[in-house]
């Protein structure tokens, strides 16, 4: 859509309140797809590390630790990964509607693979999940933003019932999912999560009239904008480096670097000679500032998929007042937690008024409530020794971790849409995303240690980074502030 396009759409969005909480009604249709593929997506995490370490005479890969953490970061940061050029797919080609609906499509054959045995199998299912979220993730959190005008109040609420939709998958996904994996079949589990991601398309395709002309095509005058040639080469050559970072056998201090290196250089070249004034550079200084801060939350949070899930299933009593259950039902602790507190976080922003903190601000305290529950985790460990603790440790860890997680991952997603230039919206998204897959990489390295270090010792460190990394974030609120030009 061209500008006009844009306003015209946010107005009519303006006057429509049908939808939940007196929202637009294409959140609704938006709510909903999001659960379904959360449902997939988290469904099939649950089970994913334990199907890998788990020997074949019981179904599993036998693979040891440090390749299953290696593989398990590896997909989980490709998923977020994709998410760069599937905006610029998005943004050039498809447009953000039909990127979506053909990234359900790829992420359900995706799971329907892994349902099949085999290697190759597993393999071309992760794959296909990865190119089906790259082109859905980033996309349909844009299109949300697309709903509403740029000073329409209900936009951050808008974002907070989107989240409940993702944590209404994500708590029932390992329920169902996990419950068939670990006590009917793995490959039970994962078909299962293909279902759902169906379930999401049948959903949005037969309620897509209702999202106006939110994540319509660009025009063809504004797609056929030529991008400079040196903004091409940074875009491309971060793009390769970062999936060189991924595969390439190098010392894990070696690919960080070069992660970093391929970040900077596609974030720098979204404004590179593209006519950006002065505010919007300086906006995107800010959004790179957010971005590491970022990266560094998730590698914490994330290794409740990897490391947390093996602390739950080898060092945690399975079992309250005589019932046992499945490891992977910790799983549904986070989502439970938003449930609870998600209300709570979206009135207290808005009672705190002039007080409420900025989104840097809001940042920094994410990071300091996820390392507050990795220092808890390492006592856990600490006084572990041969035998199981109670999962009360863990109940604890997660409603940690999930106070900061609305500090900051919702909180997120709003302010990448308010800071992001209209032409360039699904790519900066896509950089938020890549944030998402830098600590994904960085919590499957956490994993791979989970036998070579004391565990003690291992969440120790991933503690002292997230509270490292909030502390000097608050000392910088002010000048992140003045680089966003006035947004929140």
């Amino acid at each position: 859509m061209n500008s006009s396009e844009t306003a015209s759409a946010a107005a009519g969005s303006a006057s429509d309140s049908s939808g939940i909480g007196g929202h637009p009604r294409g959140l609704t249709t938006l709510f909903f797809t999001e659960m379904w593929e959360r449902f997939s997506y988290y469904g099939m995490r649950a089970l994913l590390i334990l199907f890998m370490v788990a020997p074949e005479s019981d179904g599993g890969l036998g693979f040891s630790t440090a390749l299953a953490g290696t593989v398990y970061g590896i997909y989980t940061a490709s998923v977020y990964l994709a998410s760069l050029p599937g905006g610029w797919v998005a943004d050039r080609f498809l447009g953000l509607r039909n990127a979506v609906f053909v990234g359900g499509i790829v992420i359900a054959a995706g799971h329907f693979s892994m349902a099949v045995p085999g290697l190759a199998f597993f393999y071309s299912g992760l794959a296909m999940i990865v190119i089906g979220t790259g082109l859905l993730k980033p996309n349909i959190s844009a299109m949300v933003g697309e709903l509403y005008s740029a000073d329409d109040a209900r936009r951050d609420g808008g974002y907070s019932i989107y989240y409940m939709g993702i944590n209404i998958g994500a708590f029932a996904s390992p329920l169902v999912c996990g419950t068939l994996g670990q006590t009917v079949g793995w490959h039970w589990g994962f078909a299962s999560a293909g279902v759902g991601m169906v379930f999401g398309l049948i959903q949005y395709k037969l309620t897509a009239k209702y999202l106006g002309r939110a994540g319509l095509k660009r025009q063809r005058a504004e797609q056929e904008e030529k991008t400079p040639p040196l903004a091409q080469a940074m875009w491309l050559g971060g793009l390769g480096v970062i999936v060189a970072a991924l595969f390439l056998d190098l010392p894990e201090v070696q690919k960080f670097i070069l992660m970093a290196l391929g970040s900077t250089s596609f974030i720098a070249s979204l404004y590179v000679g593209a006519g950006h004034s002065p505010e919007v550079r300086r906006r995107g200084f800010a959004i790179y500032l957010m971005f590491w801060a970022s990266a560094v939350f998730w590698s914490g949070f994330e290794q409740a998929g990897s490391s947390l899930n093996l602390f739950a299933d080898r060092m945690t009593r399975l079992e309250v007042f005589g019932w046992a259950f499945p490891s992977s039902w910790f799983q549904s602790l986070n989502p439970l937690y938003i449930f609870c507190l998600a209300p709570v976080f979206s009135v207290l922003w808005v009672k705190l008024g002039r007080r409420n903190p900025s989104s840097p601000g809001k940042f920094s305290f994410g990071l300091l409530f996820a390392g507050a529950g990795f220092l808890l985790l390492a006592i856990a460990a600490m006084g572990a020794g041969g035998s199981r603790v109670s999962p009360m440790w863990l109940v604890s860890v997660y409603l940690l971790h999930t106070i900061g997680e609305l500090c900051l991952s919702p909180v997120g997603l709003s302010v990448m849409s308010k800071l992001a230039p209209p032409k360039i919206v699904g790519q900066i998204m896509g950089v938020w995303f890549l944030s998402t897959a830098i600590g994904q990489y960085m919590a499957g390295v956490a994993a791979s240690m989970f036998e070579e270090l004391p565990l003690d010792e291992l969440f120790g460190w991933v503690a002292a980074l997230s509270i490292g990394m909030g502390l000097l974030l608050a000392a910088l609120v002010k000048p992140i502030r003045k680089l966003m030009e006035g947004v929140h």
